[in-house]
This record gives C-alpha cells, structure tokens and sequence, in this order.
C-alpha cells in the first residue's frame, strides 16, 4: 500500500529564533562560499557577445582559473556578502508572512506564494545596490575591460587593493548615474527574483511531498529536502532565466530600457540568448 506520509513544514512558531539566525547566517555564509564562482561565472556568461569569451559554464571556469586563479573565481565576493544581511530579511519576511496569510488560507501553495514574492520583494531592495556594485567587479579582468567601468591599478584582489577596487567602482557610478545607479535595474530585479522565490517554495513542497511518497518510509526527511532544494531551485532557474539575463544586462551595461535590451538580445543571439549561464544559473541558485 502506497505511503501518504505528510511532510512536516516547520513554521515560524516552530523555530528556536537565536539558533535559526546564528546557524543560518553560518550556514549561508558556507553555501555562498561554494556557489560564489558560479554566481560569478553566470554574470560574465550572461553579459558576453554571442560566445566572444567563454563557450559554457565549464569552459569559463577552466579560462577564468588559468588566467587569474582561484581569487579571480572570487572577484566582488567581499562585496557580495553583505547580501547576508538582505538573507536574513528574506527568511524573516518569509516566515512572518507564511503565518500572516494563515490566518486567510491554509493551502500550503498560496502561502508559498505570497511569503516567497513577499520576502523577495524586501530583499530586493536591499540587494539591488550590493549586486549592482558586485557585478561590476565580478566583470574585471586582466588586461582587457569587459563591462562598463574598469578599476584603476592591479586586480590581484589582495587585502586593501580589494577594497579600493570596491571603492573605485563606487566613485565611477556616482560620477555616472548619481545615486539611482544603485538602483539600476531593480524592476528587472523585481521581475527575476519574485517569480523565482514565489515559484521556488512551491515546488519545493511539491517535489518534497511526491518524493515521500516515492521513497521507502525508512528514507530520513533531510534527504527528501536535500532533494528537494535543487529539484526545485533547477525549475524556478529555467522559468526566470530569460529575464535573469536582461537584468544582468540592465545593470552592467547600463542600460535604462527593459523592453530594448530585450529586443536588442533578440535580434543579436535569438532565443536562445534568453537562456544564457542557465546551468550556472541552476548551482548558484542553490543557495536557499
């Protein structure tokens, strides 16, 4: 006879507060460390001509290794750990709305729903400046200027040098944009990682629950949710890649049209150049 096990959703009143914050920022901090070349690998696949300079995610990986190491793997990383913070307002906002929209729907979907665009739409907008500032890094390289601004001097990425590339960048979108440059591409962002967070806790309890009944009962809950997270972070990458790509695009070249950088990489990669940096798209997203 077939298992209908339930798997257990662990709510907001469930959790013990000072060891949910303290291990997750750890534990982010851990994740972020391993997917970080990946996040860094999707930005310059995304933002690239056709296939100027890398020919996938493996091939960027090899190139960016032997040309800079493994701190070029890790440029603008320094920067980027400040998201923690917005992390930490995404899992907090998430909860708080998950118990809020309980008292309307006990459907575990439409909670999902609401609490996943709920809290994506506050970490946005402390995210927005941090990835903005972090990208531009992440397009430096040796010798060769890559996205819109390039830093003064060495990009060994070595203490203080690190931060004065970090300052560097700061300056020149001031000079620039002003203060909105900070800010360049936040609808796009809106647009990329709503869906993607209101789509990723559904389908994480979706696939969560089939694979409980799949599995032998003896099967521990943590391997279901092990499963789960990447089954589901894979299907949200896919549904928002194409406009990943445009967001990227937005804020690193500086554009200020959604619509015609849309067309502009219609017309010069087709559709296919929708689903650009897709696989590491996939693993940099698993770090929910």
């Amino acid at each position: 006879m077939e298992d209908k096990r339930n798997i257990q959703i662990i709510e907001w009143e469930h959790l013990d507060k000072k060891k949910f914050y303290v291990f997750g920022v750890a534990m982010t901090m851990m994740i972020r460390v391993s997917v970080y070349p990946f996040t860094l690998i999707r930005t310059r696949l995304q933002v690239q001509k056709g296939k100027s300079l890398y020919h996938g995610t493996f091939d960027a990986f090899i190139k960016i290794l032997r040309a800079d190491g493994v701190t070029g793997l890790y440029r603008g990383f320094l920067v980027n750990t400040f998201t923690l913070i917005s992390g930490q307002c995404y899992v907090t906002t998430y909860e708080l709305t998950r118990k809020f929209v309980a008292d309307y729907s006990q459907s575990n979907t439409v909670k999902s729903l609401v609490a996943g665009g709920s809290a994506s739409l506050v970490a946005q907008s402390i995210t927005v400046p941090i990835d903005v500032v972090s990208q531009h890094l992440m397009m430096q390289r040796k010798g060769e200027k890559v996205g819109r601004f390039q830093v003064r001097g060495n990009l060994e990425g070595h203490g203080v040098v690190a931060f004065g590339q970090t300052k560097d960048i700061i300056r020149q979108i001031l000079r620039a944009d002003g203060l909105r440059g900070f800010y360049r591409g936040y609808v796009a962002s809106l647009l990329t990682y709503i869906p993607n967070s209101a789509v990723w806790w559904p389908f994480y309890h979706f696939y969560a629950e089939q694979l409980s009944h799949l599995c032998p009962k003896e099967c521990p809950h943590i391997i279901l949710q092990a499963i789960s997270g990447p089954l589901a972070a894979a299907t949200a990458s896919i549904l928002t890649n194409p406009m990943d790509v445009i967001r990227t695009r937005v804020q690193v070249e500086g554009k200020s049209s959604i619509i015609l950088t849309f067309r502009q990489l219609m017309a010069e990669e087709g559709p296919w150049g929708l689903m650009k940096g897709l696989s590491s798209s996939i693993l940099s997203h698993n770090d929910k």
